[in-house]
């Protein structure tokens, strides 16, 4: 079962996004850094990266993506790698609107060192505001219940076997309903940014506090 897939689901496939496009610290160290993005100074002050960190990120964007852009059937191929007992189409599709912030069809580097750094760097409010971004489909600055179905779908589709217990076909929007219910505090059937932040922070601490009692037991 995903708990409370809203807050935690794209934070969990987080490392696939740097898998990508990272190396393993000791692969770092031996690397030499051929590419060098423009902007690199401006990047540095925009992002929560060195400039060490965007000049290899930049490397392995290019050598994946020689154009210096990512379309979607490119970042859908690379994702779907990760997956490979699931349909990760779908949900690639939602993150990779999500990263193309001006809504062109690709993804520079600019916009995915963007997004990378708030997801891995940012604070909790950051990563919930870029969060609930991913599930405002419309991007009419709400979440109604019907975008927050297509997006659980689309988790469980991509985890596919491995979701525990087997799922069955209502399983994914009983759990919609449950999440909603929590999120909507007014009722008026959609959910707001500051709704979302609230339900999230209040899941975590949740989650903290049953850690901790587990801890002292």
């Amino acid at each position: 079962m995903l708990l409370f897939p809203s807050c935690n689901a794209l934070w969990t496939f987080v490392p696939v996004l740097t898998k990508i496009y990272y190396k393993t610290e000791d692969e770092l160290e031996m690397t030499t850094v051929c590419h060098r993005p423009e902007g690199l100074d401006q990047l540095e002050a925009q992002t929560n990266f060195t400039k060490q960190e965007l000049q290899i990120l930049y490397r392995g964007f290019k050598n994946e993506c020689p154009s210096g852009v990512v379309n979607e059937e490119t970042f859908k191929h690379i994702y779907a790698q990760f997956f490979p007992h699931g349909d990760a189409s779908t949900y690639a599709h939602y993150l990779f609107n999500a990263f193309d912030t001006t809504n062109n069809g690709s993804i520079k580097f600019k916009d995915f060192v963007m997004g990378l750094s708030t997801l891995l760097r940012g604070t909790l409010r950051e990563k919930l505001e870029w969060t609930f971004h991913l599930y405002d489909i419309n991007r009419d600055g709400y979440i109604n219940k019907e975008e927050m179905t297509e997006i659980v779908r689309a988790i469980y589709d991509m985890m596919g076997k491995y979701t525990y217990p087997a799922i069955k076909g209502d399983v994914p929007q009983q759990h919609v309903d449950a999440f909603f219910q929590k999120m909507d505090k007014n009722k008026d059937g959609v959910v707001t940014l500051e709704e979302f932040v609230v339900a999230c922070q209040e899941v975590r601490c949740c989650l903290f506090i049953k850690l901790l009692k587990v801890r002292e037991e």
